[in-house]
This record gives C-alpha cells, structure tokens and sequence, in this order.
C-alpha cells in the first residue's frame, strides 16, 4: 500500500521531480554528513533517556552511536571533517545533562506515553484511496490535565530565528503529526499541543529550548491541502522541476537533471 511521510512531502514541495529521481526512480541522493550523524546519535539518545532515565552512561551511549553513525558515512565515501567531528563529540557531552531537565523543567509533571510512535494512518482526506502518513514522533508525553504533547527533537548550532519557527514547511510536520496521532488513537485533538525542542550545539546558554507550535483547524486544513496536491500529482506521475531549488541540489547538471 502507498505511503508518504512528511520528508517526501518536504521534497515534493521543494522539487517534484527532485521527488521522483530519489522516491521513484531510487537514485542515492544526500546520505548524510556530521551534522546528520549527530542528530541522529542525539535522537538515540533522548530515546533512551525519557524510557530510562540518566543512568550515567548516557554519554558513552551517545557516542557509541556517533561513531556507529560516522562509521557508517565513512563507508559510503562521504567527505568528512575530523575537527568538526571531534568538535560536536565534545557538544554532545555539554548538552546530554540539560534534555531531562529541562523537559521537567518546562512540563512539570508528566508521564512518557511514547518515543520514535510509528505511524501508518490512513488518509482518508484526500480523495485518493489506498494511501498512508507514515511518521515516527520522538517523543509524546501525558500531563495530569489530561493533555497530550508531542515533542520533534531539532539539533541545531545556535538556535532558529522568527522566521524560521514560523515557517510553514517546518510546522507542518507538527501539525500532520498531531492529526494522524489523534486518528490513531482516537484522541480529540483539542487535548494534543506540539512542540518542538531545539537541543542547540553552540549556544551559549539556553541549549535546550522547548517551544509550542500552534496547530488549530485552519492550519491543519492547509497541511491536509498540501498533502492532497502532492498525492495527487505523484499518483498521476506529474514531476515538474523547480528551477529555483536547482543551486541546492546534488543533481543539478548531472546526468539525471541537466
């Protein structure tokens, strides 16, 4: 059965055909590189530390992943820096003690309904039959209010400005998880908020920053659209190029997108 996750949605929209050389015709495109390794070691990382608790090994745990990450670039040949390797090791240490308390902090009271939440939903929205949001939440926990709150981990350096944390491609993801999440457990979206969680390698302070994204009806809509255009044009096979994103892609003037 077809399905479609909010980052081939995030590439749709970036470029249709972009979408169809790596979702359809399977071309490698970006594998990652330093930054990728340590959000990746990172989410790992928070996984185990809101199932478990900071047991003291969680710096050994996040840099057994990293090197696992790491390793796994240096096989697929990718170009890494080492300085800046060994750099984000040392701000992973910095920032690994701040998560747990910082969500205790903010939230107060709660307890861990689920991490890395698996969803493969029906889209009955759209029109189209057959297809599923596929969608894996960090993190949801409960409050005693009855609340639910769905938290996305960001890694970044120092932080995301106004515009960024009002960008529409960012808060969908929030948003699209938030409503599959209610249909799946039949929750009333009223009772879920979302968030995400900057964990920010360079600050100087703040390294952990939680901030709620609204979600209401009418932004919702507007992420089902978006949803809608794209199964649409990909079940009809129309890839049109965006020549705008053209600078930014690994493709451009190669023999796949000349």
């Amino acid at each position: 059965m077809p399905h479609i996750s909010f980052s081939e949605l995030r590439n749709w929209k970036q470029c249709a055909f972009y979408h169809k050389l790596t979702y359809v015709d399977k071309i490698a495109g970006f594998v990652g590189n330093e930054f990728t390794a340590f959000g990746k070691a990172i989410h790992e990382s928070c996984e185990k530390l809101l199932v478990k608790g900071d047991d003291g090994q969680m710096y050994g745990f996040f840099i057994d992943q990293y090197e696992k990450e790491i390793t796994t670039l240096l096989k697929q040949d990718v170009d890494l820096k080492q300085k800046l390797v060994n750099e984000m090791a040392e701000q992973g240490k910095k920032l690994l003690p701040l998560i747990l308390p910082e969500i205790t902090e903010y939230f107060n009271d709660f307890s861990t309904v689920s991490t890395e939440e698996r969803l493969m939903v029906p889209i009955d929205e759209v029109g189209i039959e057959g297809y599923k949001f596929k969608g894996f939440i960090d993190l949801v926990i409960k409050t005693p209010n009855g609340k639910y709150h769905i938290i996305d981990w960001k890694t970044c350096s120092w932080g995301w400005d106004k515009f960024k944390k009002s960008d529409p491609m960012m808060t969908y993801q929030l948003v699209l998880y938030k409503h599959f999440f209610a249909k799946k457990h039949n929750i009333d979206p009223k009772n879920i908020e979302t968030y995400f969680a900057l964990l920010k390698r360079t600050a100087k302070k703040d390294n952990v920053e939680i901030f709620r994204v609204t979600s209401g009806r009418r932004k919702t809509q507007n992420a089902l659209n978006l949803l809608t255009k794209a199964i649409y044009n990909i079940s009809n096979k129309r890839f049109f190029k965006n020549r705008l994103a053209c600078t930014k892609c690994e493709f451009n003037k190669t023999e796949h997108c000349l």
